[in-house]
């Protein structure tokens, strides 16, 4: 199963438009998680306590943890996230800090390293942006989480960027990655 955690707010995102693409060419059903409509909060003190007594006790029945069961059984990640502000929607912030249980999505191993749990073997980050794109704040933290924390080897880059410069073709930008992905260039 796919899971595709959408992080984009408006009806006509242009970063959704390149998730469905890459959702086309993987084929196969998926589960979509449309953050915006989850209603997840920031840990908090009392839901940060409640966990860890929970979780010192191998309990993870308790809704709270569906989250994370759900990304860590997934067999591939599909995450499209529009780049505001220099990195991804702030919802995507509170996912990540809801679903990285101990013994659902990582554990530890003797020495105090991450061992990564997750099913997935790929996670593709999708973004669009009006100006130049740098990754390091968004694809690199999503990159380096993947690959040390959740055990997910290999992350793909999709991405179309400059489309509010005066101009530019935001259309034909959008076209050209589309055809790109649909041509077999990220699979």
């Amino acid at each position: 199963m796919t899971l595709y955690i959408n992080c984009c707010v408006r009806e006509e995102s242009r970063t959704d438009r390149l998730a469905q693409a890459v959702l086309q060419k993987l084929g196969g059903d998926f589960t979509e998680l449309k953050l915006y409509e989850e209603n997840l909060k920031p840990l908090d003190r009392e839901t940060l306590n409640k966990r860890t007594a929970l979780i010192k006790q191998g309990d993870y029945s308790d809704p709270m943890f569906d989250h994370a069961k759900q990304f860590a059984s997934a067999d591939t990640i599909v995450i499209a996230a529009p780049y505001w502000d220099l990195s991804f929607p702030s919802t995507l912030k509170i996912y990540i800090e809801n679903i990285y249980v101990t013994g659902i999505v990582s554990a530890y191993d003797e020495s105090g390293m991450p061992v990564g749990l997750c099913k997935a073997k790929e996670l593709y980050y999708i973004t669009t942006a009006g100006g130049p794109y740098d990754p390091t704040y968004s694809y690199g933290y999503i990159e380096s989480l993947a690959k040390n924390y959740f055990g997910i080897p290999k992350t793909h880059l999709v991405k179309a960027e400059m489309l509010d410069i005066i101009g530019n073709d935001a259309e034909e930008i959008l076209n050209q990655e589309v055809s790109r992905i649909l041509g077999n260039a990220i699979l």
